[in-house]
């Protein structure tokens, strides 16, 4: 059996997308990774993938090829590679699920937990600009005021990477944001703030 035919009955369009950074959604849509996609207009499935906005499609052989700029022969054998597949077994003995690396699997929860954080604090910047803009020019500006806008557009970029930049740049966002226990003194602080405005809202309410 060839090689193309061996790794195609023993790597799904979705394991190869998701294993080299693709985040994909539980109905099989992502960001196309082809062209500068907004919103996920990429859908795969099983055997092939289809972008319903620049119209790239073919099987994960094609996906492989054009994601790194390989030919079909060397994107299956990357894939043969990086899968484990040996192109002499029999495609049953190689479908079975392989066990998500520890190390990778730890990295996607702190992933979740960093965009998480990043998304909850993007959320109460939004509603302080709001809430605390000076009424008059005379005002002087409320530092919560000052602080939302001075970090929404950063906060909303790096939440925006974390979402769809390729996963070495996700690694590299990951470990900045968990250096220094940036993300750890945001996730007390934004749970300090819950608390004092879930007891300021007890008092109006008594």
């Amino acid at each position: 059996m060839d090689i193309f035919t061996t790794v195609k009955a023993a790597v799904t369009v979705r394991q190869a997308a998701e294993h080299y950074g693709l985040q994909v959604s539980r109905n099989g849509m992502t960001f196309c990774p082809f062209h500068d996609d907004r919103h996920p207009s990429m859908k795969l499935n099983e055997r092939y993938f289809y972008c319903f906005s620049c119209g790239a499609t073919g099987d994960v052989i094609d996906l492989v090829a054009r994601l790194f700029d390989l030919s079909s022969y060397e994107a299956a054998q990357k894939l043969a590679y990086d899968f484990g597949i040996d192109p002499d077994k029999p495609p049953a003995a190689i479908a079975l699920p392989k066990p998500e690396r520890p190390l990778l699997k730890a990295y996607r929860q702190e992933e979740v937990r960093c965009l998480r954080v990043l998304c909850d604090y993007l959320h109460l910047l939004e509603s302080w600009k709001v809430r605390y803009a000076p009424k008059t020019p005379e005002d002087v500006l409320d530092d919560r005021f000052v602080e939302a806008c001075q970090m929404l557009d950063y906060v909303e970029y790096l939440a925006d990477l974390l979402i769809a930049a390729e996963l070495e740049q996700r690694v590299k966002i990951v470990e900045m944001l968990n250096k220094n226990g940036l993300i750890a003194s945001l996730e007390e602080r934004l749970d300090r703030l819950k608390k004092e405005d879930n007891a300021h809202e007890k008092q109006s309410a008594a």
